[in-house]
């Protein structure tokens, strides 16, 4: 009989370093694989640092896959020059104190003050990854269309169009981003943002056996966007 080797998927950390620590401590021994489902940065107090932590996590640990998320993305396009303020309303502005930027700091001279290696790290995120549990996404995965053929505007950005659709995919997707009071899970679909950053959970989900490990959130942003 084939074991399977297990893995463990990790939902939105947005900057809170405590949250994440403890998570880590909990399940590092329990997969052989890790899968973050990206939005690492924003809103929390301690981006920087949530970064400094996976780059260390990933050198302790051969299967780290770091998926790219929409905060990410928000985060590259501000310091190419591309960005229409949204950045900074959507939590940027925490992301840029944690490095020591102020956030009035035009998006070139920004982009020096970071961290060669968490640039790259941004850079290099891929948007999807896929094995033998499940297809991994910040936020969703197009019906119908091939995982090469899939855009960022909406594995990125997708919420209900999601969430609701009755397409059966042809392995379970796991995501992130529509924050959820609890796991949600469909027949096909999970869900693991919990909200940490709102003093929800973080939240981590061990495949194949669809086990949870939560722990508490950090309530760093006031506003709140829990979904039931």
């Amino acid at each position: 009989m084939t074991v399977l080797a297990k893995t463990c998927v990790i939902g939105d950390i947005h900057g809170c370093l405590n949250s994440l620590q403890t998570l880590l401590k909990l399940i590092e021994n329990e997969a052989e694989t890790f899968v973050f489902l990206g939005d690492y940065i924003d809103r929390g107090a301690e981006s920087k640092e949530v970064v400094e932590c996976i780059l260390d996590f990933k050198k302790k640990h051969r299967n780290v896959i770091t998926l790219l998320g929409n905060h990410e993305i928000m985060l590259i396009n501000f310091l190419r020059g591309y960005d229409d303020g949204t950045f900074l309303r959507a939590g940027g502005k925490e992301t840029l104190i944690s490095y020591g930027i102020k956030p009035r700091t035009k998006p070139e001279k920004a982009a020096r003050l970071f961290p060669e290696r968490h640039l790259n790290f941004f850079r290099e995120l891929p948007l999807l990854w896929e094995n033998e549990h499940g297809i991994y996404a910040h936020a969703g995965v197009e019906p119908g269309v091939h995982l090469t053929r899939q855009v960022s505007s909406y594995c990125l950005w997708v919420r209900d169009e999601f969430i609701e659709t009755p397409y059966t995919f042809s392995k379970t997707i796991i995501f992130g981003h529509t924050v959820f009071q609890e796991p949600l899970v469909q027949e096909n679909k999970i869900g693991i943002d919990t909200g940490a950053v709102y003093g929800g959970k973080l939240t981590a989900l061990l495949l194949p056996e669809k086990k949870f490990i939560s722990v508490d959130g950090e309530k760093s942003c006031s506003s709140s966007l829990f979904r039931k």
